[in-house]
């Protein structure tokens, strides 16, 4: 393993590797853009490369993309990435108070700490947690969308039947486009480019992206400020001394993101949310979450870098991505003429400990590299409110065109903007309609699929373990936290 480690550090592979990274700055911190996008852009880049350099540029890109999505997210309450997306609750807050960097150092060091957590776990149980995983079939699949979209009480800002509405809606619209099981057009009104449906990168920016500009558009006294308050200088010291007052809220999320990454399917972005609010659910003080706590916003960063490492446990050892980046991995490994799979322990093994060192040392050149984003988008977005905005708006134009090159993505963003304006004036949160939007197409599928095997019976979706674990934590979710209260309330007593 030493060997591999000096290995890196191969002008061939460390100067691609840092490239990768600086490019990762620039797509996190532009809102509209992914990723996945950013690995999907630097495959063709990495064609004529050996294949440790390859893996290299896409774990730099992966986990510097990751964090920076949440500077905007901390800052504009604009998520860069829709791993960031829970990072606009507590972030936002405290950068209206006067306290983004404070939010922002945290992001940065627990994300290298969850990242550093991931890959860990990654070496050690690798093998074991593929397996468990594999286990999951159409019915474990639903309940554990069920359970992401159950996050949804959590999340509402003290009003969970609202947010139940919230992801209600986001349910409905995840219905359009072509019917999963027979293959027509549902709800499409006749507009072709309803066929794929209504995507969420176009949705998300919409509804916070632009609905911020409408809502200081409409405050024309804002418009010649700053665009956020001084948010103050980065000491590393007093972040760390904050994060150690709260290992155990970073170990926890640390360890359920790479859990929830190593789910094929679920991703940083459903690792984030889920961290997020079974911290809430378990905090002493959950009326604090969604005014600037300081955990509900080391809980989702620590979550959605850990689960990057997870996501790479099915796909390194079963040839299953554990999403949309390790799709992307998984190609790019066999167009270097590797087999993803059990085997390639045997016949890759100083490659696979090549992919394990370069995640490892990406977690501690995030953190320069990370200093810089936040530096460099810090001072951007100081600028005068008005600027700000106009830079918003552009950017949040290029980057609903930018996926799928469809000027009519842009329309379905400014529609968005316009219903999350509105959503935010009736008190109605946004984090749920975005999550259903993402897992509704999950949902239905392995409901529709599961109910087919069956011949229509239910008995599959109860009766199975770990069906029953997940239904079991759903019911916590909704009802673990007037318990606990009660509990409380009698030990008081």
């Amino acid at each position: 393993m030493f060997e591999e480690i000096l290995a890196v550090f191969r002008p061939a592979i460390l100067f691609p590797w840092l490239l990768s990274m600086a490019f990762g700055v620039l797509i996190g911190g532009t809102p509209g853009l992914t990723a996945t996008m950013g690995v999907a852009l630097i495959i063709p880049v990495t064609y004529y490369m050996e294949p440790l350099a390859g893996m290299a540029m896409i774990l730099g890109v992966s986990f510097t993309s990751i964090f920076t999505g949440d500077i905007p997210a901390t800052l504009l309450r604009i998520p860069g990435t829709p791993a960031s997306g829970a990072a606009t609750l507590d972030g936002y807050e405290l950068t209206k108070q006067g306290r983004g960097m404070e939010a922002l150092s945290l992001d940065l060091l627990c994300s290298a700490i969850g990242g550093f957590i991931g890959i860990l776990l990654l070496m050690a149980v690798a093998p074991p947690l593929a397996k468990f995983a594999l286990k999951f079939t159409n019915f474990q699949y639903f309940w554990l969308g069920i359970f992401g979209l159950s996050m949804s009480a959590v999340l509402s800002a003290g009003k969970p039947l609202n947010g139940v509405l919230s992801a209600t809606l986001g349910l409905l619209v995840s219905t359009v486009g072509m019917d999963i099981t027979t293959g027509l057009p549902r709800f499409t009104g006749g507009n072709m480019e309803l066929l794929e449906g209504i995507g969420f990168i176009p949705a998300m920016v919409g509804l916070f992206g632009l609905s911020e500009v409408l809502k200081n558009v409409g405050d024309a006294k804002l418009l010649g400020e700053s665009s956020i308050p001084e948010f103050g200088r980065i000491s590393l010291l007093g972040t760390l001394k904050i994060i150690l007052r709260n290992k155990m809220t970073v170990l926890k999320a640390s360890l359920l993101g790479t859990c929830v990454g190593a789910l094929p399917g679920a991703g940083a972005d459903i690792a984030a949310w889920v961290a997020y609010g079974m911290e809430k659910k378990t905090s002493k003080n959950p009326e604090e979450f969604g005014k600037g706590s300081i955990k509900g916003v080391i809980a989702p960063t620590s979550a959605n870098n850990a689960a990057l490492g997870g996501t790479w446990i099915p796909a390194l050892v079963f040839g299953v991505p554990g999403d949309s980046i390790t799709a992307i991995v998984l190609g790019a490994m066999l167009m270097y003429g590797l087999r993803p799979g059990p085997l390639i322990f045997q016949e890759n093994l100083k490659l696979v400990h090549g992919i394990f060192a370069v995640g490892l040392i990406s977690q501690l050149f995030l953190i320069p590299v990370g200093l810089i984003g936040i530096r460099v988008f810090g001072k951007i977005l100081r600028m005068p409110r008005n600027i700000v905005m106009v830079i918003v708006l552009i950017f949040s134009v290029i980057g609903s065109y930018a996926i799928r090159n469809s000027f009519f993505d842009i329309y379905i963003m400014a529609a968005f903007g316009v219903a999350g304006f509105f959503f935010e004036y009736l008190d109605i949160p946004l984090p749920p309609l975005i999550l259903a939007i993402i897992l509704g197409p999950m949902i239905e599928d392995n409901l529709r699929v599961g109910l087919i095997k069956t011949h229509g019976g239910l008995g599959e979706f109860i009766f199975d373990p770990i069906c029953l674990t997940l239904i079991f934590l759903i019911l916590f979710v909704f009802f673990g936290g007037p318990v606990m209260k009660f509990f409380r309330r009698k030990k008081g007593e």
